[in-house]
């Protein structure tokens, strides 16, 4: 007997066929910690240009797992939780957020998600070349 395919039909083991689906439809809990994280950073970055109601200038929000291990000489010798580069001929200005630096400082969701914040506030203040309680204020610098 072939199956619909045109492949022949095999016995699973133990003489079972398939369990359930391959995929089924995705819930909360199938997110993994960087996408969750990814959402967060995306969520702070639109409420932000919402309160400040005019449009943002055109840049690249990215997150990446861990900052260059070269930092500018210019830079202190703190880890970076985030970063903004300057346009630079085609390519357009760049805000990068960094993803494990953020989750080792944080204790909890809740710490994580006011450091998200905070960090994402400072980096787009400083891309917009405004004062990160100008943009939103409710910033508190600690």
């Amino acid at each position: 007997m072939t199956a619909p395919t045109g492949l022949p039909r095999r016995r699973r083991r133990h003489g079972r066929g398939i369990r359930g689906p391959l995929a089924w439809p995705p819930v909360p809990a199938m997110t993994s910690r960087a996408e969750r994280f990814d959402d967060l950073v995306l969520e702070v970055a639109t409420s932000l240009e919402r309160a400040w109601k005019r449009p943002f200038p055109v840049f690249e929000l990215a997150v990446e797992e861990v900052p260059p291990s070269d930092p500018a000489p210019w830079e202190n010798a703190e880890i970076p939780l985030g970063r903004v580069f300057a346009a630079q001929g085609r390519t357009p200005a760049r805000v990068v957020i960094y993803r494990r630096p953020i989750h080792t400082r944080a204790g909890d969701d809740r710490d994580l998600a006011l450091l998200v914040e905070h960090v994402v506030t400072e980096q787009i203040a400083g891309l917009l070349g405004v004062e990160p309680h100008d943009l939103d204020p409710r910033y508190e610098q600690d």
